[in-house]
């Protein structure tokens, strides 16, 4: 039709034309999402690949002074080290000062065992510089940490020539050793997002330094929510700001109802293109896949839209996923984030699966609960929500099976709950852990591992969580320590979990073999209060999967409708309908996942 418009008016058909091509393009959610498994790490607790870039009492500036070195891999994780003895008995006091050298060579070393698992996307928690074991308070965020590359004091001594302009950058050996973790994941077929965590930075960030030294006369003095400024005139210093949740160690960078300042915005638009596009050539394929958001809605959704635009132009089939707690429909309309960390999917499992009888929700509130998280979001989101069970900030799966009756979250480990049950999951409650992955695995959204689950870690909340991971080629030390004064446990062996791990990874084959768990729709077909059995249909137009869980305690059998034999893709075995029905035998806390008979 726009050919036989004339002249200003065919002009202007063609630009609205390419608009909205350009909007529809930026609201569409990657293809490349919907087939995603995730794997989130913590970078610190990995893989030690190079000890040789291990950070120092020196660097961290330990006090008091003490005798401070790497914490063993292998430890008891609540025995206290040797340099933490002579300081304090509480391992809770001790604790955040460890570190363990997790670095990006630990990584790499491990992409191959990524892939046997069958993990496709990785979420990797903040990577770039920063003091803390856990990075979210950044020094820079143009450069990778220094301890996480091969030369840990000549990156350091890199940085210190640089100023806020771009110019001045320099890839340090760190930023290329991660340059080359993208090479070889993207060669592996694994996408990677990083943590974006653009609300607050750490105190060693090189603005908030020159804010501290020059006060206001510093040219970043509006780049912080600056509540007093020091007076010279005084021997005390008045200097306050606002760190995130009262944390001063964590300050925010000022914000209006319309976003950052016009700097800090640069900034962060330049860090953007920097790993968008390392080499600037426009071809975004050496550069990171997306961003995971920290505390996303701390920061204005103006500046999120702004910054989306910005993302996509670099690469319009990058991710960018919100954390977001509860309902996140005002953030996922196709202007702000593709999508979010789906806690409220876990919320509903925890309730379902892992509760006691008692408190637990019957099949039909799950179903609900569910349901109002579909129908919150575009059938385009559901697919590419990142369904987590366990994160670096909740205890883990396996200790919430042994902690249940419990709000998600709350009362999480013994530093708020003395009673809190740190030992090793027995063998029933893992059996409950392979009822949740099985559902994780075939339910509407893509599903995401928290490194080790698959391995057989166990954890309270933070910093519990965040234990060095559970390597097959690693002696560790039984865990049989209590951090609280007065308390036991059991002496519980800490070993690779072989079973578990191959478990998971069929559960990850099967996902990736049909379309149907990865892409279809969801459509409950039995949901039975008394039996405790919850059938649900995943379904494309060339491949249906058919799932069946058992959530009770005791044996069941449930039949539906069928016009021909089924194949088991678990136990990898035939099953054929009777006059039209298939009959499906469930054990106590397990579940079958079944598709079609294909003729041979």
């Amino acid at each position: 039709m726009v050919r036989y418009l004339s002249g200003r008016w065919r002009g202007l058909a063609l630009f609205l034309f390419a608009l909205s091509q350009t909007l529809f393009a930026q609201s569409v959610s990657p293809p490349w999402a919907k087939d995603a498994v995730w794997y989130q790490i913590f970078p610190e607790r990995f893989r030690n690949g190079n000890t040789t870039n291990d950070p120092t009492a020196q660097e961290l500036e330990i006090n008091p002074p003490r005798t401070w070195q790497i914490s063993s891999w292998t430890a008891d994780w609540y025995k206290l080290q040797p340099w933490e003895e002579g300081h304090s008995e509480v391992f809770y006091e001790n604790v955040f000062d460890r570190r363990y050298g997790g670095d990006i060579e630990g990584i790499l070393q491990k992409l191959d065992y990524l892939s046997d698992l069958g993990i496709t996307a990785i979420y990797l928690n903040p990577v770039f510089e920063a003091y803390s074991l856990h990075k979210y308070d950044a020094s820079t965020y143009h450069h990778i940490d220094n301890n996480f590359g091969p030369d840990a004091r000549g990156d350091l001594e890199l940085m210190k020539r640089e100023t806020s302009d771009p110019a001045t950058w320099s890839w340090s050996a760190a930023d290329d050793l991660f340059l080359r973790l993208l090479r070889e994941a993207h060669g592996r077929g694994i996408r990677i997002i990083i943590d974006g965590v653009f609300n607050h930075c750490g105190t060693r960030f090189w603005a908030f330094q020159d804010v501290l030294k020059n006060q206001r006369a510093s040219k970043y003095a509006d780049w912080f929510d600056v509540i007093k400024w020091d007076d010279p005139a005084t021997r005390e210093n008045e200097f306050d700001y606002k760190g995130w949740w009262g944390i001063k160690h964590l300050p925010e960078f000022k914000e209006s109802p319309n976003g950052f300042s016009p700097a800090v915005e640069e900034y962060f638009f330049n860090i953007t293109r920097r790993w968008m596009d390392p080499n600037g050539d426009g071809d975004p394929s050496d550069g990171v896949d997306g961003w995971r958001l920290d505390v996303a809605n701390d920061v204005s959704p103006v500046f999120w839209r702004r910054w989306r635009n910005h993302v996509k132009s670099l690469n319009p089939d990058a991710l960018i996923v919100g954390e977001i707690w509860d309902d996140a429909s005002s953030w996922l309309r196709g202007d702000q984030f593709d999508a979010v960390m789906n806690y409220r999917f876990a919320y509903a499992c925890v309730r379902f699966f892992i509760n006691s009888a008692s408190k637990n929700l019957t099949v039909s509130e799950f179903d609900r609960e569910l349901q109002s998280v579909r129908l919150s979001y575009r059938d385009e989101t559901n697919l590419v929500l990142q369904n987590l069970i366990d994160s670096h900030d909740t205890d883990r799966l396996p200790s919430m099976i042994v902690n249940p009756n419990r709000h998600y979250d709350r009362s999480a480990g013994p530093r708020d709950n003395a009673e809190y049950n740190l030992r090793k999951p027995r063998q029933e409650e893992r059996q409950i852990q392979k009822l949740v992955a099985l559902f994780q695995m075939t339910s509407l959204g893509a599903p995401m591992i928290y490194y080790g689950d698959e391995a057989g870690m166990w954890g309270a909340d933070d910093p519990d969580d965040r234990k060095p991971m559970l390597w097959e080629d690693l002696v560790y030390e039984d865990e049989k320590t209590h951090p609280l004064a007065g308390k036991s446990r059991p002496n519980d062996p800490v070993v690779f979990d072989k079973n578990l791990f191959e478990y998971y990874k069929k559960l990850i084959h099967i996902r990736k073999q049909h379309e149907a768990l990865r892409r279809g729709m969801f459509a409950p077909l039995i949901k039975d209060d008394r039996k405790n059995v919850y059938v649900f249909e995943r379904r494309t137009g060339r491949n249906v999967v058919l799932v069946a869980l058992n959530n009770g305690m005791s044996p069941q059998t449930v039949s539906v409708a069928a016009k021909g034999p089924y194949l088991d893709l678990l136990a990898e075995k035939p099953l054929d309908p009777t006059e039209g029905r298939l009959t499906i035998t469930l054990e106590p806390k397990s579940g079958r996942i079944l598709t079609p008979k294909k003729d041979e």
